[in-house]
């Protein structure tokens, strides 16, 4: 899923990876800006599924975990079709946009620093802006079921994203808007395979089975 999803983050945060002053230095110097820069957004992405992944685990413990997989993978696959209804009733709180904003702010604070400690804490920040495949990912990972299996889902979703992003660095010069506008439109084919796993991982929960129907334990007393 971070790997297709990467599609639409070239078209979201490419802009953002390609003010990335990476054409200063040798290649190794280039490599490490951007490893610094995506590896902590992938941090702040798997942070993100521990936290939410807390909601999962309480779920699971109730039963109502197959559920929210099939109510997850409806929404992604409603996402595809009706993309502007979702975002009609799925509008951004006042707060939260203002926290967005604050960390745009710095961000564009982060982007002229020249330090390591700059650049990682400028993925992080990236990390928490508002995404669309971002939040579909934060869903999907509550179908694990675990605080752990949530983080490690978000982590290597973020690690999914990587090699796209890393590529968006080196080879600014080939990434042009049309092109840009070309790839996210693969994203919808993701949404609905991704929607459809999940439906699909819903229904195969906990589904009884009757290889042990008929055996009943009997205590026999003398």
């Amino acid at each position: 899923m971070g790997l297709m999803s990467s599609f639409h983050c070239i078209g979201m945060c490419g802009p953002i990876a390609l003010a990335l002053p990476v054409q200063k230095g040798n290649r190794w110097q280039q490599l490490a800006v951007l490893l610094v820069y995506n590896s902590a957004r992938a941090f702040t992405y798997a942070i993100l599924g521990l936290l939410i992944g807390s909601v999962g685990s309480s779920l699971a413990w109730i039963g109502y975990l197959r559920y929210l997989s099939i109510f997850a993978g409806i929404l992604m696959i409603t996402y595809v079709f009706w993309p502007a209804s979702l975002d009609h009733y799925f509008r951004t709180p006042l707060f939260w946009q203002k926290v967005v904003h604050s960390v745009r702010t710095k961000m564009g604070e982060m982007l002229r620093t020249r330090s390591i400690h700059g650049w990682f804490f400028l993925g992080i920040l990236n990390g928490l802006l508002p995404c669309g495949m971002v939040y579909l990912a934060l869903i999907s990972s509550v179908a694990t079921g675990s605080i752990a299996g949530s983080g490690i889902y978000m982590l290597l979703f973020g690690m999914g994203t990587l090699p796209m992003m890393m590529a968006v660095g080196f080879f600014k010069q080939w990434l042009t808007p049309a092109l840009r506008s070309r790839m996210r439109q693969i994203t919808p084919f993701v949404l609905a395979v991704a929607g459809i796993l999940l439906i699909a991982r819903g229904v195969m929960i906990d589904i009884p089975s009757d290889a042990h129907e008929g055996q009943i334990t009997v205590c026999h007393g003398k």
